[in-house]
């Protein structure tokens, strides 16, 4: 064992070699590739290629096919540029022949490309070519120097291409890794056991390091890129495993549900509850039973009544002689909750209070002392919940709406001593099956599949261009009936750097044309809590005709007389989060209606709002949201708390996905610390890379 222990050690320290030091970098481009955050021998090894030049079909001009990669080697004729009048637009041409013909090169609005050519240059281009006229042509090609790229004489067909810096060419940054891939590639330790690389047909590490940068053909890189992939998720799950487990360990109060407290809780609902909410709070009645913590996520589309599952789960803590909070992302949805207590709840003697960072001093300070007594039994706020000064006397549960907005590490703050309060989180947002697996693996999921009764039908249009003032007619016949408008923009203010509408630029234009004689109000997250509920309060009790706001209004708002909504720039808004703001009419008793002005949508954002004018099935729109823009537009920035994934893709490798997580679900079922010798390496690399962002602890 000690010996296991002092060969770690020392691979460890022969990977942390000063870039300097390996083959072929010295101290000048090691300062260079510091830039890169490239410092040690094994960051160069684990700085894998962004793209492959493919060689392997290299052609004479003469037999090129149109829609196939394909690469030409030839001689630099001619450089031009020119620019199109009228669009901004500029265009490098550069000519090339080989002993076969000639063949054009072009670049659109990228003018600094004909600095890279001169007559005479030799040169490899490779892309898909298409025939004008009697031309060949390449759009954008990738561009090998032959005069530098002494690499393609040793015969290989697939050239590895790295992130660079100025400095730094592709030709030296692959000699730098190639001299590091042969002089370390054996040193990491392998830190799958025998029987998994067999099981899962995955290549050893240090065999897998050498193809990832120098592969010999496709199939050799896919079972390179297949070993990474399977490593990294499979460690991921490894972590989701542990931290699932370590929970189920933790203590918490039971708190069952009496046949005596259901009832108490069905007398203050005022409508009978779906199937769905039914199946909902069974399962969140289960889990609060237990002396382990609930950790459950209830999702749901918009309007699916998840409110009611929390204010049922929140009445049985209390019931039980608990309390509970509800944290809410922004303070507009924390009020917006306590109203929806305050009708519901004036039959009995629950007692709540907001606590957010528009509180005053004055209030805070009483809130405060309630809370630490407990006479108030629910707390209603933002992250001010989670500050250190904020005392509960018994907190038995905690509900989090809009889980993505907190991650692990904030839900663990409100953790008291010994014991561990229940948790239930909510999304509006339908999580496709891949992310629950990931960012929400810790997590038991409930889902309401239907929407109460009495909710009314959203139509949704697209607005093209052209037809805007036959929009704006619709809205004030809306508007004329008595009904109230919301107009949605992506943007506070005009930008210069981000073509999209502001909603500064729309309140100036309508309240001066289609809507002047409306009631106009404003709202954006650059106003202060004051002045937004101010707003808000306007609009709820109908003073404000129109709200005109960015997509704060995205969550919880409840108009039941917003019956009308248009959105301007849509194509910088994820379906998902389109669905979320066109949920927030047709609420009431009236029909909804959502217009998305498409202005200047290019083709891919057509398809998409096109997409999203004919579904309704917010499910349906996430799963497309995810295949078309992936998860971090789902769920912004890590905002999730775990480390972004560096080879896998969740949309791509959603196979492997599945594989990794059965095969970690089973070694933690059969090995539950990773104490085995065979699990030990996997071990400190789980806890290496998930340890802090899911507060593992020590495993084992």
């Amino acid at each position: 064992m000690e010996s296991a222990a002092r060969e770690t050690h020392d691979a460890k320290q022969v990977l942390l070699t000063p870039a300097a030091d390996v083959r072929g970098v010295g101290k000048y481009r090691a300062e260079l590739l510091d830039r890169l955050n490239l410092r040690t021998a094994s960051d160069l090894l684990f700085n894998f290629p962004r793209d492959y030049l493919d060689l392997s079909d290299e052609r004479l001009i003469a037999d090129l096919e149109e829609g196939q990669l394909q690469t030409v080697r030839g001689t630099v004729v001619e450089v031009s540029t020119s620019s199109k009048s009228g669009f901004g637009k500029s265009r490098v041409a550069v000519l090339i022949k080989d002993p076969s013909g000639h063949l054009r090169a072009t670049w659109f609005n990228q003018p600094f490309v004909s600095k890279r050519f001169h007559e005479g240059q030799a040169v490899l281009l490779t892309a898909k070519p298409r025939q004008r006229g009697l031309m060949w042509e390449m759009s954008h090609p990738l561009v090998t120097n032959l005069a530098e790229e002494e690499a393609i004489s040793d015969g290989r067909k697939m050239l590895p291409v790295y992130s660079l810096t100025e400095g730094i060419s592709q030709y030296y940054m692959r000699k730098m890794v190639e001299a590091a891939v042969a002089d370390f590639a054996t040193v990491p330790e392998e830190v799958f056991p025998d029987h998994l690389l067999k099981k899962y047909d995955l290549l050893p590490l240090s065999t897998a390091l050498q193809a990832i940068h120098q592969p010999q053909n496709q199939d050799v890189l896919q079972q390179a890129r297949r070993r990474f992939i399977f490593q990294e998720l499979f460690v991921m799950q490894l972590a989701v495993a542990i931290r699932r487990l370590q929970q189920r360990l933790e203590f918490a109060a039971e708190l069952p549900t009496t046949t005596k407290i259901d009832a108490r809780i069905r007398r203050l609902l005022p409508f009978e509850l779906t199937p769905s909410q039914e199946q909902a709070i069974a399962e969140v009645s289960a889990d609060m039973a237990l002396a382990r913590p609930m950790n459950r996520l209830l999702q749901g589309d918009v309007g699916s009544g998840k409110t009611m599952v929390a204010l049922y789960a929140m009445l049985v803590a209390i019931a039980n002689g608990k309390q509970a909070a509800l944290m809410a992302p922004t303070e507009i949805l924390a009020r917006q909750h306590a109203e929806t207590l305050s009708g519901l709840l004036t039959a009995s003697r629950v007692h709540f209070a907001v606590l957010a960072g528009g509180t005053s001093k004055a209030d805070r300070t009483r809130i405060l002392n309630d809370v630490a007594d407990g006479q108030i039994n629910v707390v209603l706020g933002t992250h001010a919940i989670i500050q250190d000064d904020v005392k509960f006397h018994d907190l038995g549960l905690i509900v989090i709406d809009e889980q993505h907005k907190f991650g692990v590490r904030q839900r663990a703050k409100l953790r008291q001593d010994d014991q561990s309060p229940h948790y239930l989180v909510m999304t509006a947002t339908p999580i496709p099956r891949t992310v629950t697996m990931t960012m929400f693996g810790d997590l038991d999921i409930s889902t309401l599949k239907e929407l109460p009764g009495g909710r009314q039908p959203i139509n949704t249009y697209l607005v093209e261009p052209g037809q805007e003032e036959r929009w704006w007619g619709f809205v004030r016949d809306r508007l004329r009936e008595g009904r109230q408008a919301f107009v949605v923009a992506p943007l506070v203010d005009e930008s210069n750097t981000v073509s999209a509408p502001s909603v500064a630029a729309a309140f100036e234009q309508l309240t001066n044309g289609e809507l002047e004689e409306y009631r106009m109000g404003l709202l954006h997250g650059r106003m202060s809590a004051a002045e937004k509920q101010e707003v808000m309060d306007r609009f709820r009790i109908g003073e404000t005709q129109v709200l005109v706001s960015t997509s704060v209004i995205e969550v919880g708002v409840d108009v039941p007389n917003a019956s009308v909504m248009s959105i301007v720039g849509a194509q910088r808004f994820g379906l998902a989060q389109l669905h979320q703001l066109r949920g927030r009419v047709g609420r009431g008793n009236h029909a909804g209606f959502c217009g998305v002005l498409l202005g200047d949508a290019d083709e891919k954002g057509r398809e998409r709002l096109e997409a999203f004018s004919k579904s309704t099935d917010g499910f349906e729109l996430a799963e497309l949201d995810f295949q078309l823009r992936g998860p971090g537009d789902l769920f912004g920035t890590q905002q999730h708390g775990l480390p972004p994934l560096r080879v896998a893709n969740l949309q791509r490798d959603r196979e492997l996905l599945e594989e990794a997580r059965q095969e970690a679900q089973t070694l933690v079922a059969s090995d539950p610390g990773l104490k085995h010798p065979d699990h030990a390496k996997l071990r400190r690399q789980m806890l290496l890379r998930y340890g802090k962002a899911l507060e593992l602890g020590d495993v084992g």
